[in-house]
């Protein structure tokens, strides 16, 4: 959500914004509907106002002066409710439209309507050179038993499976090789709610616009796709002592997206799942944009960090506008190799959202001088399995259908090599 008051100042810049960000939205709506909750809000308070006057007059009035006040009364209440209700009407209209203007997208931001427009920063490493047959993550577990899907969809429907042996070993070794990475950077470890309430998504603008790809429960709550919705509403409706910015939480939590929209792509094995786990870096600082970008870059390059110690061949694309969120400012993509479909797979995004989703939340801090503001956030996946898994199989594999385990992780498993069982 933006200021009000920017956006009435700014209109051209909010459309330039929808324009780029390829989002329907219309500025004029929402300044006529403004115009009118100005106008309404007004009208409300000068009846109260009024009442006001009439209630004091009331005990010193003679009894003549008394009844006549009291039918005055009886006429401004029926008026002010009239009023009053028009104003809740206008107030749901306007806060509905103020729900749906879009962020305005860095300069720096491409032009572009879908992930196709997304430009590379850089890359680093090697595609690795295979002598041999190169098989896909779907083969390697199934030749190695890494994983079981036909139990996997028995049991959890479409999309779902089972991580087995060193593959779940591997899971669980990088939630911990990532997590106290993170704790080394200062970061605090954080386990988070995946079952969320709908005012902590409509805070981190998952809603409105996002239902189709939520789990809802018959509650009217729902499973959040990332740990940055319960993390950033951790914070809400707070002021936080400036002294105490950056905030940096490294947040886990199971995941859980419908994939709508999805239904032709990776429909077996680990790449589009339903059901996830992800460590996300979550970052609160102040309302500075040289601070944002500067802990934009050092969260991306926490991950990168990482990647290379897994000896992944990956490269780092900044979004283009149509690749971006609603409530983003700045997007980096980290896609790692993978040699079966011989293309680049996302498995890490980091985004920065000026003060969007923290005046959403009423997060806000009071600065040198003593003046409340909004904080800046970020948000960076530091580690999302097992899609992450399936890359490390698929790079790592032998001719000999074995699997080498990158040095890092080889503490974690006691071993080299994951051989048939």
């Amino acid at each position: 959500m933006l200021d009000i008051k920017f956006i009435r100042e700014n209109p051209e810049l909010i459309k330039e914004a929808a324009r780029k960000k390829h989002i329907d939205f219309n500025v004029d709506e929402l300044i006529a509907a403004d115009v009118k909750r100005l106008e309404k809000l007004s009208l409300v308070e000068t009846l109260r106002a009024e009442q006001n006057v009439v209630s004091d007059k009331i005990p010193s009035a003679t009894p003549e002066e008394r009844q006549s006040l009291i039918d005055r009364m009886k006429l401004l209440k029926d008026d002010l409710k009239k009023h009053e209700d028009d104003l809740k009407e206008v107030m749901n209209e306007w806060h509905l439209l103020m729900l749906k203007v879009p962020n305005v997208p860095d300069i720096s931001v491409p032009e572009g309507d879908s992930d196709a427009g997304n430009m590379e920063v850089r890359d680093w490493g090697e595609k690795p050179n295979f002598n041999f047959e190169v098989k896909n993550h779907i083969e390697l577990c199934e030749s190695l038993d890494l994983a079981d899907f036909e139990r996997g969809a028995k049991v959890a429907g479409f999309r779902g499976y089972f991580l087995k042996n060193e593959a779940a070993q591997i899971e669980m070794a990088l939630w911990q090789l990532f997590n106290d990475r993170l704790i080394s950077k200062g970061f605090t470890p954080m386990i988070v709610p995946s079952l969320v309430t709908k005012n902590t998504l409509v805070g981190t603008g998952y809603l409105p616009g996002g239902e189709d790809d939520l789990y809802r429960t018959q509650d009217d709550e729902y499973l959040a796709g990332t740990g940055e919705v319960a993390t950033m509403s951790y914070y809400s409706n707070e002021v936080l002592e400036s002294s105490k910015l950056p905030i940096k939480i490294a947040a886990f939590s199971a995941c859980f997206r419908r994939e709508a929209g999805s239904h032709s792509k990776d429909t077996k094995g680990l790449i589009r799942v339903h059901e996830f786990f992800k460590l996300e870096q979550i970052v609160l600082c102040e309302a500075s944009h040289v601070e944002t970008v500067k802990f934009h870059e050092e969260i991306t390059a926490n991950v990168e960090e990482l990647l290379q110690e897994l000896g992944l061949h990956y490269h780092v694309v900044v979004n283009c506008g149509g690749d971006l969120g609603q409530g983003q400012v700045k997007k980096y993509d980290i896609e790692v190799w993978m040699p079966s479909q011989n293309t680049y797979r996302e498995t890490h995004s980091a985004s920065y959202f000026h003060d969007f989703q923290t005046r959403r939340l009423n997060i806000r801090y009071r600065d040198s001088e003593g003046k409340l503001r909004f904080a800046h956030s970020l948000n960076n996946t530091a580690v999302a399995t097992p899609r992450i898994v399936a890359c490390i199989l698929e790079n790592n594999q032998q001719a000999d259908g074995s699997i080498k385990i990158p040095l890092i992780l080889q503490k974690y498993l006691g071993k080299e090599l994951i051989v048939k069982k």
